[in-house]
């Protein structure tokens, strides 16, 4: 197996598909990862494009910086910005794409995306390569979990290689998706530190800030996060809360702020876009994260890399993801929470804190995208030596899952493919292609 580290010895141009429910104009840290490693998969000579659904005022095709070029497929959001999983109805809109782009690798990106799925197995029938990368973790007790990893195991039998951004989400895909685990690599995201630079004089030197951003749902720890709040603003006349995003948890912060009395020191700034949120950060001493689950938390490197002393739960990945210099662990309750914050207040008033322009160095070096592309250059270069597998040994495998009328879905999914090749040939396309229709 090649190492994640060995360097290339030979460069090969990819035509890859990058396939998920998530991507712009909606933001969120999937969304960020796939055109941030798409743009650098662009500057390294590959071609990259994007399938996606349709937004409100987007549908067709787009392009964007670098000449990356995405489709806005023609289907509605069923729920939590997913399409339905019809597995059969995107059939001829997608396979037509793949063959006209020449795509050779399909990427799909998060266990929550309905099409990321979808194009993969369409893509596997064609005999293409498939790439999938996990971005959260799940759990294993609840009905919701159960029926999500089964699917999960489902579309990922056939993977020819899987990416995980921690270690430990890495064992939880492997435990849950039952996925052989030398098929599963380990890539952290990154972060553009060029972008979240550090700016002390934005601080406000007579109060101590404490910034969150994060989307305001149950797995971020809002409860926690309002009860941190109500513990802290009264016996700490000089703390202010920052709080950026939106969410269906709001109206609880939104109740402990006006019940308790606490405007003058909660600032509820409401949705933000990727492009404010580094100015927001350059006004906090300290970044709060609540979360209770988290495979790997960009929230916390833009702060780190902004120069903010970072307070967060001890979950998931997160321990992976700073040193301890940068970072202060809790256990997802509220004292330990509260005397974590205590402590970074602490250190703030002794001066026992890194300079922030030397924080902004050491992210910019642990994590940046040229090096987290190159890594995922080396996955796709060594599933390109995979042998693709005939449609008996590919049922066999779904058999394996061990729901058969699965195999019914793959088998009807197979037959329209074929009758969509009589009827539109691979030439046709081709043709179309050559002259820009």
């Amino acid at each position: 197996m090649i190492s994640q580290t060995e360097p290339l010895k030979t460069k090969k141009r990819h035509v890859i598909c990058m396939a998920s429910d998530f991507f712009y104009p909606n933001t969120g840290g999937v969304e960020e990862h796939i055109y941030n490693l798409s743009q650098c998969l662009i500057k390294r000579g590959h071609k990259v494009i994007v399938i996606t659904h349709c937004y409100d005022d987007r549908v067709g095709v787009r392009y964007l910086t670098a000449g990356l070029k995405v489709y806005y497929l023609p289907i509605r959001v069923f729920y939590h910005q997913c399409a339905l999983p019809t597995m059969i109805c995107n059939i001829a809109i997608v396979r037509y794409i793949l063959i006209r782009e020449c795509v050779e690798i399909v990427h799909g990106h998060s266990a929550f995306s309905v099409l990321a799925h979808e194009v993969s197995m369409i893509g596997k029938l064609m005999g293409l390569k498939t790439v999938f990368t996990d971005h959260s973790l799940f759990g294993f007790a609840d009905m919701s979990a159960v029926l999500t990893n089964k699917y999960l195991q489902l579309c990922l039998c056939e993977c020819d290689a899987c990416i995980c951004v921690s270690h430990t989400g890495k064992e939880n895909t492997v435990l849950r998706a039952k996925v052989r685990a030398h098929k599963v690599s380990v890539i952290p995201n990154a972060v553009d530190a060029y972008t979240f630079t550090p700016d002390p004089s934005q601080r406000d030197p007579n109060v101590v800030t404490i910034v969150i951003i994060s989307r305001l749902v149950y797995r971020k720890g809002v409860d926690l996060m309002a009860a941190v709040i109500a513990d802290m603003c009264p016996r700490y006349s000089n703390i202010r809360f920052i709080i950026g995003g939106d969410g269906p948890k709001m109206w609880l912060l939104q109740e402990v702020r006006e019940r308790k009395g606490f405007q003058h020191c909660v600032t509820l700034l409401g949705s933000l876009k990727h492009s404010e949120v580094r100015n927001v950060l350059v006004k906090g001493d300290i970044f709060l994260n609540t979360s209770l689950t988290e495979a790997y938390c960009m929230a916390i490197v833009e702060a780190a890399s902004c120069g903010l002393k970072v307070v967060s739960t001890k979950v998931g990945g997160i321990p992976e993801v700073l040193p301890e210099s940068m970072i202060y662990l809790t256990e997802p309750n509220v004292t330990s929470i509260v005397a974590g914050i205590e402590s970074a207040m602490k250190d703030l008033k002794n001066g026992n804190i890194l300079c922030p322009y030397q924080c902004n160095k050491m992210v910019r070096k642990m994590y940046n995208w040229m090096d987290i592309t190159r890594r995922t250059e080396i996955v796709y270069n060594r599933i390109l030596l995979n042998k693709n597998k005939v449609l008996g040994q590919q049922l066999r495998s779904y058999l394996n899952c061990g729901v058969w009328p699965f195999l019914l879905v793959i088998s009807l999914m197979y037959l329209l493919l074929q009758l969509i090749e009589r009827l539109y040939k691979r030439k046709h396309i081709d043709i179309a292609r050559d002259f820009k229709l």
